[in-house]
């Protein structure tokens, strides 16, 4: 990943919203939300603890890897998020031989800080896999729903009719074993020459005929965009129906390798964000989302800081990310 140093967006880069929706009307979801607050309130609790418009917004855990599970929960509550989409693959917060000792802790951590951990990430790509099944039983006993697999890749030579096949089976084997779980797999469309999934259209087909509560779509928009720059809706509209999270993130293109994407904080890259957010609220999508500050969090000089500084820059850059995704799906929920 480039050390690039951090730059704030300046205030014309900010969210602008078109002068048809500057004063909108309340959603029958923003009313719904309304009540549940109103009600939390009558009930002793904090109003604010309800739900804001749009998806419940996670924070994907990769970039925060230098933190314990408590300092984690810390950055992520401090930064407004609902949860945390918590890395369980090898290098990760949770390394997978340890699942049982080491997820129950991390999800404990998180739920004293108020977080949710509603998903996961893992690098499951086969039912086979002697980690899996345990992996899976631990994270539905813990209350996780959704986990995102690792990735299929074709051949580098040879039809691909017969590997979509393979692919197929493989995915289906999945499906069950999450049926015997009690968890909702999700494999996310990945920018990349050779990942299956990245065009969209091919995990249409290999998801074709699977039921989406077993095995679905997680919908990442900045690959999306990446991968098909003009067409890139019409693989969201295909793929609608079976997605059961979305992965939220931006990027441009490498100034000294074209066609090379790089991520890039929300408001400086080149995802339409309305036109997304628009999307979603048409096709009726309405799941959770991991953000992904997969930017370098910290310039060269700021690396070297204190723990205690550290944390606090993360806080107000990652807090700056949800801000910009609670906005966006406020002003079109």
């Amino acid at each position: 990943m480039p050390n690039r140093p951090y730059q704030r967006p300046g205030v014309a880069a900010q969210l602008k919203l078109p002068d048809t929706v500057a004063t909108p009307r309340p959603s029958r979801r923003q009313l719904l939300s309304g009540l549940a607050g109103l009600a939390a309130g009558v009930a002793g609790h904090p109003a604010a603890a309800a739900d804001p418009p749009g998806p419940r917004l996670h924070l994907f855990s990769k970039l925060l890897q230098w933190l314990d599970y408590d300092e984690l929960a810390e950055v992520a509550a401090a930064a407004g998020y609902t949860g945390i989409d918590l890395t369980v693959r090898p290098g990760g917060h949770v390394e997978p031989e340890r699942v049982a000792v080491d997820l129950p802790r991390a999800v404990a951590a998180a739920r004293r800080a108020g977080l949710r951990v509603d998903m996961i990430v893992t690098a499951i790509t086969s039912a086979a896999d002697p980690l899996a099944e345990p992996l899976l039983n631990t994270a539905a006993a813990e209350g996780v729903t959704l986990y995102r697999l690792g990735y299929l890749r074709y051949q580098q030579q040879g039809p691909l009719e017969p590997q979509l096949a393979v692919f197929q089976r493989t995915i289906r084997a999945l499906a069950q074993l999450n049926e015997r779980c009690g968890i909702t797999g999700c494999y996310q469309n990945h920018h990349g020459g050779r990942i299956m999934g990245a065009a969209v259209w091919d995990l249409r087909t290999v998801l074709a005929d699977l039921d989406p509560n077993h095995l679905g779509c997680q919908y990442d928009i900045r690959h999306a965009v990446a991968e098909a720059t003009g067409s890139w809706d019409l693989g969201f509209r295909l793929i609608a129906p079976r997605i059961r999270c979305l992965a939220l993130k931006n990027f441009r293109w490498k100034a000294d390798r074209p066609l090379a994407p790089e991520t890039v904080p929300a408001t400086a890259g080149l995802v339409p964000w309305q036109r997304f957010a628009g999307l979603v609220r048409s096709t009726g999508v309405d799941v959770p989302a991991t953000v992904h500050c997969e930017w370098p969090t910290f310039t060269e000089a700021e690396s070297s800081l204190a723990v205690a500084a550290k944390k606090k820059l993360a806080i107000d850059r990652m807090g700056a990310e949800r801000r910009f995704f609670h906005d966006l799906f406020a002003m079109t929920s």
